[in-house]
């Protein structure tokens, strides 16, 4: 049994250090803020955004995401945004805060590029003393740290299509270290994104969304989605998505009041080794936009 805790421990930590450092989002068209600091005011109204990820549903403390996020263009070419992640894994409690910052550059009638930079941080707690495993100078003490961070991005879009590219975290930073015979510690290595999608019409009801989200982590290998949706008169979308090696994803999202609010649901099957233990992951997404 205590090995068994030291494996847990070590998959956690390894968990949020490489594999997934910050939350990965099946519907990640619908949490760009999270991915890149330049999506803010976008959309050219106030929109706001609210989350829930449980992930790996059957295993006992399961990683658990809420998100929640605020943005609006400011003036003619600025847009704020306000972000905040909550990820719980086993003894592991960490909440990114960040603000948003983009400016709007017109590159051509209908197309526009959006610089942003993210500033903010994470405050993690590890609670070591909850793993169970007693006479351990490795577990006597729990991690209480913030960890400030800076990103940037960059996001192209015009009415039927869309680039980003971002990198949110430029700082590494240490989340765990510990001085002793077998120290054990976890590091936030730089992450790139690089994504795109194109919305092409099908008649004057429906519309084909295809889209791709590349994340490329150092000492990782690269993760890949593959997404695809058919939209009925902008109100209905039904699609599905593929992360390389990882996972399949089906998905629902529908808007009322004149797309004024939104609302969708993911279930993700996992097809790595892991799916053997769990019953899958669920994602809601609420949102709001005033027009």
């Amino acid at each position: 049994m205590k090995y068994l805790k030291y494996i847990i421990f070590i998959i956690t930590i390894s968990f949020s250090g490489n594999a997934q450092q910050d939350p990965h989002f099946s519907m990640y068209r619908y949490n760009m803020n999270v991915i890149t600091p330049a999506y803010a005011g976008t959309n050219g109204s106030l929109e706001t955004t609210f989350g829930i990820r449980s992930q790996w549903t059957g295993i006992n403390d399961g990683p658990e995401t809420l998100n929640f996020n605020i943005n609006s263009p400011v003036g003619k070419n600025i847009g704020i945004g306000l972000t905040a992640v909550s990820d719980k894994v086993f003894v592991l409690d960490e909440t990114h805060l960040y603000a948003d910052f983009s400016y709007k550059i017109r590159v051509a009638e209908e197309l526009n590029l959006y610089a942003g930079v993210k500033v903010g941080g994470s405050f993690l707690k590890i609670n070591l003393n909850d793993v169970g495993i007693e006479n351990d100078p490795l577990f006597t003490e729990n991690v209480n740290t913030f960890n400030p961070n800076v990103g940037v991005g960059f996001y192209l879009k015009a009415e039927k299509y869309y680039i980003s590219l971002s990198a949110p975290g430029l700082l590494s930073n240490d989340r765990y270290e510990k001085e002793g015979v077998n120290p054990v510690s976890a590091s936030d290595d730089q992450q790139i994104f690089l994504g795109a999608g194109y919305d092409f019409n099908l008649s004057d009801d429906f519309m084909l969304r295809p889209s791709a989200l590349g994340r490329m982590v150092e000492n990782a290998p690269i993760s890949l989605d593959l997404t695809s949706s058919i939209v009925y008169k902008e109100r209905i979308e039904l699609g599905a998505n593929y992360r390389l090696d990882e996972s399949i994803t089906g998905f629902f999202t529908a808007s009322f009041l004149e797309s004024a609010l939104s609302v969708g649901y993911a279930y993700e099957h996992v097809t790595s080794n892991i799916g053997t233990y769990t019953n899958g992951t669920h994602e809601v997404i609420l949102k709001f936009r005033l027009n």
